[in-house]
């Protein structure tokens, strides 16, 4: 090393000394800076560091949801979901989250989902989550509903980014939104994209199975304790029926989710060629009153009864869950209805 600066030294001084030389030392020196600083500056844009401008904006994504616009940075780890769509969704994902709220129905988690939710925190109920409790939780990301938390969504801006669906039943745009918000696009376009082909592998069986006698009408049936309830096309259920190619029976409302049947007489309005039944099984109440409407003369003259086509099926996947795994659930079980061999989710 020291013959290389010797050498160094000695040819500045001869270049210095002949007057020939100095505007090409000059020269010489100036481009040497410039390549430098090409250098750096080219080096400074592959090697972004953490927190850095420019990192930043290629992190932060804008979401247009029901209740305004809301910016999201990075990957969001520690999400809190306030319905149980987006607990749900949020697992199908690939993200565990930090809180969740109560169950509707298999207290305090859906039994369904137990296996990933062991130890994790919960908020309050879907609709009056703590606010307190959200906050100690520390999240990055909040999903809610306009539908559930409209009132409170100025609050929950304060503890965290969030994003409220308009519903808590459209398990399709759940997916979308929570991909995007939670940097998982491509999951969830994976995960609508099962859905699809199940749907295609269902309507080629069934029309096989079934022959000119697909499509079927359907009614989707829930007894209560005091009252009966059909679910119609603009439901979490009667909307996946309908993308599977069941119909709706002419006196059903094509622009509701739920016609009420306050008295046996109505029996008649759920006539159809196949019923799915769904009710709370662990009320007693509820039992005897599916007993009661089901002694009834009129509904021994039922088009499902007299076929052998009544189904009672899971009130959580069919109804409660409103998600992505529900409705891969609740479409096995019409596989199994029909002695179909369909493709796991």
């Amino acid at each position: 090393m020291s013959m290389l600066r010797n050498f160094w030294l000695y040819l500045r001084s001869f270049l210095a000394s002949h007057s020939s030389f100095r505007a090409l030392l000059s020269s010489f020196q100036a481009s040497l800076f410039r390549c430098a600083a090409y250098v750096l500056s080219f080096s400074s844009l592959l090697f972004v560091g953490p927190g850095s401008a420019y990192a930043d904006e290629e992190s932060v994504r804008r979401i247009e949801h029901s209740m305004g616009v809301t910016q999201v940075s990075g990957t969001p780890v520690r999400v809190v979901t306030l319905f149980q769509g987006a607990t749900d969704t949020a697992i199908a994902l690939g993200v565990i989250p930090v809180g969740v709220v109560d169950s509707w129905a298999e207290k305090p988690t859906y039994k369904y989902l137990r296996p990933h939710l062991q130890g994790v925190p919960h908020v309050g109920l879907e609709t009056q989550p703590n606010l307190e409790v959200v906050a100690g939780l520390k999240p990055d990301l909040i999903i809610a509903s306009k539908r559930r938390h409209e009132k409170i969504y100025g609050h929950l801006t304060q503890i965290a980014p969030t994003i409220a669906l308009e519903t808590v039943f459209d398990f399709k745009d759940t997916v979308t939104m929570m991909g995007l918000a939670m940097n998982r696009q491509a999951q969830a376009e994976t995960l609508l994209r099962n859905w699809n082909d199940r749907v295609a592998d269902f309507q080629q069986q069934i029309q096989l199975k079934l022959g000119d006698q697909w499509p079927q009408e359907v009614s989707a049936i829930n007894f209560r304790a005091d009252h009966a309830r059909l679910y119609l096309q603009g439901s979490y259920t009667g909307s996946i029926l309908h993308e599977l190619g069941f119909v709706s029976p002419p006196n059903h409302p094509q622009d509701h989710w739920m016609q009420k049947l306050a008295t046996k007489e109505s029996i008649p309005a759920m006539n159809a060629d196949v019923f799915f039944v769904f009710m709370n099984t662990e009320d007693p109440a509820v039992l005897q009153g599916y007993a009661d409407w089901t002694r009834h003369p009129l509904w021994k003259n039922l088009d499902a009864v007299r076929k052998h086509q009544v189904f009672q099926v899971d009130q959580i996947a069919w109804h409660l869950s409103g998600s992505i795994l529900g409705a891969n659930l609740m479409l096995d079980q019409i596989y199994d209805h029909f002695g179909l061999a369909g493709p796991t989710q």
